[in-house]
């Protein structure tokens, strides 16, 4: 991972500053008390804040005040809460982005059809970033939103979207990355992983199994291009048995896998008839 990659796991949101003199270490402090928030704390105190982002009580108040006189933030004098005017700070960028106007429909209908969730991701780094996302019901500690990111290596989707790698990205990646575990069952072997990904090029689909959290299994399948390149990948998730044997996980793939694969080319016709 980059050493200013931005993560959520434990609780802690912070920055670490790139060893370069362009670095405004203000701005990136402000953006980590703006990323602080997320779904599962929609409002916190000031000392919560301090203790997401790493910053000083002190410092975490100077920010929290200068993104409420910007309109940013709102306060009823304990608690601080996101406005909706930082939709804006990402509004230019999706504005040109038609994939998650045209996923959402699609992931609603196979959302009713399957009874799970579904989720939209492009490859961003060595993580994936959640472009959409319908939620049924909530299978992780760590809340899920538009913008939410996982390591590509412990995800279903990541795995799609690493597998439509040329090779040479792909061994570039598989040459950087840090295998953490998220589980016991967390593949941390990089030779492993490239056999997975290669697997998964070869097939059109993944299934990772309780390895990003337990309890928790998703089968991903791509998005191509006009080309034929994948740019993003959609997938399922769903509760897993815990001590589940291969059939009843062959079942659980073979029960959503016509359907995201139908979901999957509708919008890749959709993204072609939009030019």
């Amino acid at each position: 991972m980059t050493a200013s990659t931005n993560r959520k796991h434990g609780g802690h949101v912070s920055e670490t500053a790139p060893a370069s003199d362009q670095f405004v270490q203000s701005l990136a402090r402000g953006l980590s008390v703006i990323r602080a928030f997320d779904a599962d704390h929609v409002q916190m105190t000031l000392s919560e804040v301090s203790r997401r982002t790493g910053l000083s009580r002190a410092t975490a108040r100077r920010f929290l005040l200068t993104l409420e006189e910007l309109g940013y933030v709102r306060t009823d004098g304990r608690h601080f809460e996101l406005t909706a005017l930082v939709l804006a700070l990402g509004y230019s960028y999706l504005s040109g982005q038609t994939l998650p106007q045209l996923a959402q429909p699609l992931l609603e209908d196979l959302s009713r059809r399957i009874s799970e969730s579904t989720s939209a991701s492009i490859l961003d780094g060595p993580d994936i970033v959640y472009v959409a996302r319908i939620h049924t019901r909530r299978l992780m500690r760590v809340g899920i939103a538009v913008g939410t990111r996982f390591p590509a290596y412990a995800t279903s989707m990541g795995r799609v979207l690493l597998a439509g790698l040329p090779d040479a990205a792909l061994e570039e990646y598989l040459g950087t990355v840090r295998l953490e575990p998220f589980t016991e069952r967390t593949v941390t072997d990089p030779a492993v992983l490239r056999a997975e990904v290669l697997r998964i090029r070869e097939a059109g689909w993944a299934v990772v199994d309780q390895e990003l959290e337990s309890g928790l299994r998703s089968v991903a399948v791509p998005v191509r291009g006009p080309g034929g390149e994948v740019i993003a990948a959609i997938n399922t998730s769903m509760q897993a048995t815990l001590g589940a044997g291969e059939s009843s996980l062959e079942e659980a793939v073979a029960g959503v896998l016509p359907a995201l694969k139908e979901a999957s080319e509708k919008i890749t016709a959709a993204l072609a008839a939009r030019g």
